[in-house]
């Protein structure tokens, strides 16, 4: 579909501006209530961190907080993005709203009743998690569909101004609520804040198409969203590389409260004012992401990031004045943003959107997921060591992996036309088979001479049908007649062998042409479906 087509599409001139997007009326919307939302989160995580100290002024409770709040991401990351591909995405996301401010409500009836235990915090912290381990993926789904393909870079980027602004407005909210009238009053304004996010979203007038083969099971759409990741060489290079970054980076946020500890005069306000630094600069990266996308592409981009992150986090770390460390974590939070989006859009465009909440759960779970082990992984080396001597090793180690990926992965960038295509005939029958697996046949006559070419293209045509959902693929070869060989796919089902047309792109088609092309009989490949009666 042209740009110009999609509703609410910027003019031409003002596709380039950072802020373009926000020209869109929907993006516009939904932008100002992922900025509440994520507002709320932080509020939240301030609050019941600052209530825990209260109730259980051990470390292991207070740390047990940051883990009750994260580990839904874990636990519901894909079975959410599942849900967000098969259902109506307004009404899940909107969901997710009512979700968080009703257990915002129960938090703060039971801290006013008196009756809060440091269990039930862990508990309603959990169940607050939980609400946004769903949201993300859903969120992430709907971007593509509000702005075009040339505006979702600066699309993601204005996101990833609305989360650092988030970052240092709701720590502030919740500060100073806290120490006026008390933590329950922070629940309060999360609540409301997410009622008034979840009527917003109720407005948007998104038309959902239900596909006439009906939703698909969960089980089988979590089954087929990480098949396709895995069939992908693009996907998991983007998986590793984020991967990569975060659990190298995350060495600089995890330790930084020792870092502002350590300078002179260190204090609280000195690590709210270093964090702080970083979420100006991710915010100023934000705003520069045209010209730093146009100055380098995707690959030297990632690693020149990876390098400013790892000399700014050597800066701050030995750095011997607040003066010189926050210069460079306004270095550390241009390249952070920078990596971040570059590595987010790229994951986006390798995604139909057919499958793109599952595609970008599991991204959202490989970027948590790092992060949680490097933070670990970075304190037991500081433990042994020191704070500066971790860092030092994380940056050096950083460059080295970004490096040593960039040149060993085989993944280089290239784009696939994913629209969804109907070129290919959907088969009829009269009436469907009996429950039970499907296979397919499609037999080819291939010039011998020509073999090589074609079975490694067969490769390609696996890799398609797998990422397709399908459970099996398999090459037959005639011993009697070396030109024929039988493309064989097992489906599940008759009704998910007919899901599969509904997933083609432009690629899969121009991949079949190729395949065609290989094909010297008279008649074009015949192509035969049996119903497997025993297994």
């Amino acid at each position: 579909m042209p740009d110009s087509t999609l509703p609410g599409t910027p003019p031409p001139r003002a596709r380039e501006s950072a802020l373009a997007p926000l020209r869109a009326p929907v993006f516009r919307m939904l932008w100002f209530t992922w900025l509440a939302a994520n507002t709320s989160m932080w509020m939240s995580d301030v609050a019941s961190a600052w209530l825990m100290t209260s109730l259980a002024p051990s470390p292991l409770w207070v740390a047990l907080v940051q883990t009750a709040s994260t580990l839904p991401v874990f636990l519901l990351g894909l079975p959410s993005g599942a849900l967000a591909d098969t259902v109506d995405r307004r009404r899940y996301f909107m969901a997710t709203q009512f979700w968080v401010a009703g257990v915002a409500t129960i938090l703060c009836a039971v801290i006013l009743l008196d009756a809060m235990t440091a269990p039930l915090l862990l508990a309603l912290t959990f169940a607050n998690g939980v609400g946004l381990a769903m949201r993300w993926p859903v969120f992430s789904a709907i971007i593509p569909e509000v702005v075009s393909r040339p505006l979702l870079p600066q699309a993601l980027a204005l996101n990833g101004i609305a989360m650092n602004a988030s970052r240092i407005i709701g720590p502030l909210v919740a500060g100073a609520l806290i120490a006026s009238v008390g933590s329950a009053y922070v629940f309060v304004l999360n609540a409301v804040l997410s009622i008034v996010a979840g009527l917003t979203i109720m407005r948007w007038r998104r038309e959902h198409k239900e596909s006439p083969l009906g939703r698909e099971p969960l089980a089988n759409a979590m089954r087929v969203g990480i098949q396709y990741v895995w069939q992908s060489s693009r996907l998991r290079s983007v998986l590793l590389r984020i991967a990569l970054f975060f659990l190298h980076s995350t060495a600089l946020l995890a330790l930084l409260p020792l870092v502002a500890r350590a300078m002179p005069g260190g204090q609280a306000g000195t690590f709210t004012v270093l964090l702080a630094s970083m979420g100006v600069g991710a915010i100023i990266a934000a705003l520069l992401m045209p010209r730093i996308r146009a100055w380098l592409p995707l690959l030297p981009r990632v690693l020149v990031g990876t390098a400013v992150q790892s000399v700014g986090a050597l800066v701050v770390a030995y750095s011997p004045s607040v003066w010189i460390a926050v210069p460079a974590m306004v270095f550390v939070g241009v390249a952070w943003i920078t990596v971040a989006n570059s590595l987010t859009v790229a994951a986006q465009m390798a995604l139909p959107d057919w499958v793109r909440a599952r595609g970008m759960s599991i991204y959202q779970m490989a970027l948590m997921g790092s992060t949680a082990l490097g933070a670990a992984l970075w304190g037991q080396i500081a433990t042994w060591s020191s704070v500066s001597t971790a860092l030092a090793i994380s940056a050096a180690t950083s460059v080295l992996a970004m490096w040593i990926a960039q040149r060993k992965l085989l993944d280089r960038g290239t784009e696939e036309d994913l629209t969804p295509s109907r070129v290919i005939k959907v088969p009829e029958m009269d009436e469907p088979p009996r429950p039970g697996r499907i296979q397919v046949r499609i037999e080819y006559s291939i010039d011998p001479r020509r073999e090589t070419e074609f079975l490694a293209l067969m490769q390609e045509s696996r890799r398609s049908r797998l990422r397709q959902g399908a459970l099996d693929w398999q090459l037959l070869h005639d011993l009697n007649h070396p030109e024929r060989y039988v493309e064989q796919i097992i489906d599940p089902s008759w009704t998910e062998h007919l899901r599969r047309f509904d997933r083609i792109t432009g690629a899969d088609v121009a991949l079949r042409d190729r395949r065609l092309s290989f094909h010297v009989g008279e008649e074009p490949p015949l192509v035969t479906r049996y119903l497997l009666e025993q297994e």
